[in-house]
């Protein structure tokens, strides 16, 4: 994008779309100290659109800046003005964000390779050469990778792409073919081709509008996906293709009727079954598909019942169930193949606790591993099938976050791990199943002068104001924290879905504590850090507890000299996004500066609205507000209703023209009406990613520029 250019887009007159404010000068938050603009703000047109439900009337003023097909000239024409807007009053920090980019970069180790995992016959990792942004596809018969095959070059996939995402791959039974699927536009929708593995060449085959995963049956023609609906972006039919057929004869296997469920699809461990697994906020069940016959329909393995969650493994002649049921935070049952249909033949192998939860599970031919949660922090134990006291790993950090992948066999010796914490990068392990012996893989590195002796991290509980102790993980760099309140403090969170964010290290994350930037993940309800009841108590109608509990973490850190009070900043993306919202609706006082990312902001309007994407999945979470109780509550905290006159903090917000998860159009709305309410002079930026979704740019090194970006509007505001 082309830089300065003007400030007011000319708009014919006849689209009154965009108009310029009279220039005003600023003023930070936390002083007097006037700032010259260099640009005027842009003013959405006010065009009145009535709603109406259970008797209230709500106008929405912005709400023509809704456009499905992202084509309308006038919409774009507004994007486009709050771009030009936000490069100009941003310009003043392009030099640092062009030193944070080259910082971050710089500690990047450009020659890469992902630990290999086993699947079948071969081991699958990834390589990352130079200044590509994508990775190199590869396997080998051995873990060493003597005999390398380059199974797909990303980096020439994506080229004239300005988005790009590879993913679903996945080898035939016999490893002769390849199925891969590629998102060029960020919505999630994949376009699922076939490779040769032995010839290099593709398929005739071509699997539109899917998910993106693709299971094999065992005749090594037959693949299992799931089409999403163009509209919503649910993933509802799960069709059977057989290779060499045009997709328009492909058969429906299953289809959802119920579209406040999702579906997936993943294949047992000894590759006998095909899983279909229904799940929404609050039950979830599998049907099960032979996956030697090709013509096998599904099979539920208990019937779905509401409330009822629960997900399945296989071992041999047993089906081993983690499940809520009379256990809300889990339990492990299990029950023999010739049992199924009816979960009175559950059998109990690890018992419900209530202070503890129950989170996963994998089985080896000798061995049940499981992870669990207790007191907030994540816990692994491994024992033997045969019987015996399970086993607890250790680790040595006092907040850490620790979970399993690539554990795709049944005969593997090894657990593999993956750990990592504040202060230690990511570390790879496989763990001896009967020794218990940790043998360090790999550990990301870090490139320059980091020293982890350099930094701490620290684990607390801060008690909000209706007495709950919510977790708070904090790191900072010793030598410049004192713990006198004189630190400026970043402050993160999301709280939405039970989504658990786990404290981990950021290479990124290092530019801000290096200059002194005290920064903590709020562990707010809505998550389930600590368990299950946790994540009840903040959604729904308990939503307020997850904002309130933000806040009160904010004030009690200050209290207790973590950082100064007129230097927070608050970040958060998505249903996080809505946290921030919602915080500077309540306690704008507290921030200083605040970046909300794709934001979840207009609540009420989306949640009424089903041909929105996903907005039916979403009732166990929200709340449904066709019910008037639900929408009165939800009306009391949704954060493009509540804009009111008062003053905000500094403000960055961004998004995604493509985002399949937030529409680009709540942003958009909530900008426009803080630009309209807001009694202050503080900075309101607006940035569009005019090519980009909801996970923003892709590649490894675009993808700094927009953290360079949000890292700048802080330490620029942080300086005033």
């Amino acid at each position: 994008m082309k830089k300065n250019l003007p400030f007011c887009l000319s708009i014919v007159a006849a689209t009154l779309l965009v108009a310029c404010s009279p220039a005003t000068p600023t003023k930070q938050a936390n002083n007097n100290e006037a700032v010259s603009v260099v640009a005027s703000a842009p003013l959405a047109e006010k065009i009145p659109y009535e709603m109406v439900m259970h008797g209230d009337t709500r106008i929405d003023n912005y709400y023509w800046m809704r456009d499905d097909k992202r084509e309308d000239p006038k919409v774009l024409a507004h994007l486009e003005a709050e771009n030009h807007y936000a490069d100009a009053m941003l310009a003043g920090t392009k030099p640092l964000q062009t030193e944070l980019f080259e910082e971050m970069k710089s500690r990047i180790k450009k020659d890469d390779d992902s630990v290999p995992t086993r699947s079948g016959s071969f081991y699958y990792s990834s390589e990352m050469r130079g200044d590509n942004e994508y990775p190199v596809y590869v396997r080998s018969s051995d873990f060493a990778g003597t005999d390398k095959q380059v199974l797909l070059d990303a980096n020439k996939l994506a080229e004239g792409h300005e988005y790009y995402n590879l993913g679903g791959l996945s080898a035939s039974p016999d490893d002769k073919l390849l199925a891969y699927a590629e998102d060029t536009l960020s919505r999630r929708i994949y376009n699922i081709k076939f490779k040769d593995l032995q010839s290099g060449e593709l398929l005739g085959d071509e699997l539109q509008g899917t998910s993106g995963t693709t299971l094999w049956a065992n005749d090594n023609k037959t693949v299992y996906y799931i089409k999403k609906d163009p509209q919503t972006l649910l993933g509802y039919q799960v069709f059977r293709h057989t290779l060499g057929t045009p997709q328009e004869q492909d058969e429906l296997v299953y289809e959802e009727s119920d579209n406040t469920f999702y579906t997936g699809i993943s294949k047992s461990k000894d590759d006998s079954l095909i899983y279909i697994h229904h799940s929404s906020t609050e039950t979830s069940g599998v049907s099960l598909i032979d996956a030697n016959n090709p013509n096998a329909q599904p099979q539920a393995f208990v019937p779905r019942e509401t409330g009822l969650e629960y997900e399945v493994a296989k071992l041999g002649d047993t089906f081993y169930v983690l499940t809520n049921l009379d256990a809300q935070n889990f339990r492990l049952m299990k029950v023999a193949a010739d049992k199924l249909g009816d979960k009175s033949h559950w059998q109990e192998v690890i018992a419900h606790r209530p202070d503890v939860q129950l989170q996963g599970f994998e089985l080896f031919n000798q061995h049940l591993v499981y992870q669990q949660r207790h007191n907030g922090q994540s816990e692994l134990f491994v024992q033997k099938l045969s019987g015996g006291p399970a086993h607890k790993l250790s680790f040595n950090d006092n907040a850490y976050m620790v979970h399993l992948y690539g554990n795709n066999e049944l005969d593997n010796p090894a657990l593999r791990v993956y750990y990592t914490s504040m202060t230690t990068p990511g570390t790879h392990y496989d763990v001896d199943l009967n020794s218990f012996a940790l043998n360090q893989l790999k550990q990301q590195p870090v490139l320059g002068d980091f020293d982890s002796a350099n930094y701490a991290s620290e684990r607390l509980f801060v008690e909000a104001r209706d007495g709950a102790k919510v977790p708070v993980t904090l790191v900072y760099r010793k030598d410049k924290f004192k713990k006198d309140g004189t630190n400026p403090l970043y402050q993160y969170g999301y709280g939405s879905y039970g989504a658990t964010m786990d404290p981990g290290f950021s290479s990124n994350r290092l530019s801000l504590l290096d200059r002194g930037i005290v920064y903590a993940i709020a562990h707010i309800r809505g998550s389930e850090m600590l368990g299950r009841p946790w994540y009840e108590d903040g959604k729904k109608l308990t939503k307020k507890n997850t904002f309130n509990d933000f806040i009160d973490v904010t004030k009690a850190l200050v209290a207790q000299g973590y950082g100064h009070k007129d230097k927070v900043v608050a970040a958060g993306g998505s249903a996080g996004g809505l946290l921030m919202g919602a915080v500077i609706n309540q306690a704008p006082e507290h921030y200083l500066a605040v970046a909300a990312h794709v934001p979840f902001v207009d609540v009420v309007t989306t949640m009424l609205d089903e041909s929105i994407p996903l907005t039916t999945n979403e009732y166990d979470e929200w709340g449904n507000p066709n019910d008037k109780t639900y929408y009165d509550y939800m009306l009391s905290y949704s954060p493009y209703d509540q804009v009111k006159a008062q003053a905000y903090p500094h403000l960055l917000v961004t998004t995604g023209l493509h985002d399949s998860q937030v529409q680009y159009f709540e942003p958009a709305k909530w900008v426009a009406k803080l630009r309209e309410m807001k009694t202050d002079s503080n900075m309101l930026v607006f940035k569009t990613d005019m090519e980009a979704g909801h996970g923003g740019a892709s590649g490894r090194f675009k993808r700094l520029h927009d953290t360079a970006l949000e890292y700048a509007f802080f330490l620029d505001r942080l300086s005033k």
